[in-house]
């Protein structure tokens, strides 16, 4: 009998599990390293950004939405930066090494890092269960401390919706921006756009 009840709760977990999207069920958690190949060769680990609010974006470099969400992203990062925060693209797709430059140049110019590494260490540090579909852009955001405390597939309401006002709630949580001031900050922001 105890046996049959132990397998009753694991399947039942199991349920609950599979119907929970991953990036509910796998937010907070402590940060994996991440290396995004850079341009130049180099590299940036992720754990030399510890101390700032990290914004990651993984992108592909032909998907017209994310090459639409970079200049949202580097206007965003413009005015956050002061704040700690520093955004990061990786692009992922399977020509992200030779299309990374055109990349950088043409949608992110320059604004934030972009570099590349794979599709699968992308999912991995998303953690995506193998044979899932994911759609980019997918966004992940680590607090100071290194600890990741909300990501985003691309098909989420967060991404399809009002994704500035959805990125800035992210961050201002993380800097611990009371929401009051957070939405007087986003009505200037607003009002000061140009046309």
């Amino acid at each position: 009998m105890k046996i049959f009840a132990a397998s009753l709760v694991l399947a039942f977990t199991g349920m609950i599990m599979a119907a929970t999207p991953p990036e509910q069920a796998s937010a907070p958690r402590k940060s994996p390293e991440f290396v995004f190949n850079m341009q130049d060769g180099r590299q940036l680990l992720l754990s030399s950004l510890r101390g700032k609010a990290v914004a990651i974006a993984f992108m592909f470099t032909t998907c017209p939405h994310c090459q639409a969400t970079c200049p949202l992203l580097a206007g965003i990062q413009k005015e956050y930066a002061a704040k700690g925060v520093q955004f990061v693209a990786c692009v992922i797709d399977e020509g992200a090494k030779d299309g990374l430059a055109n990349f950088n140049k043409n949608y992110v110019r320059g604004a934030f890092p972009v570099g590349w590494s794979t599709t699968d260490s992308a999912k991995e540090y998303m953690r995506i269960p193998a044979g899932k579909n994911f759609y980019v852009p997918m966004m992940s955001f680590v607090d100071r401390k290194g600890n990741i405390v909300a990501q985003y597939d691309g098909n989420t309401d967060f991404m399809e919706g009002d994704k500035e006002k959805n990125i800035r709630a992210e961050l201002d949580k993380i800097l611990g921006v009371p929401a009051a001031s957070a939405a007087k900050s986003a009505a200037r922001t607003a009002m000061t756009k140009k046309p």
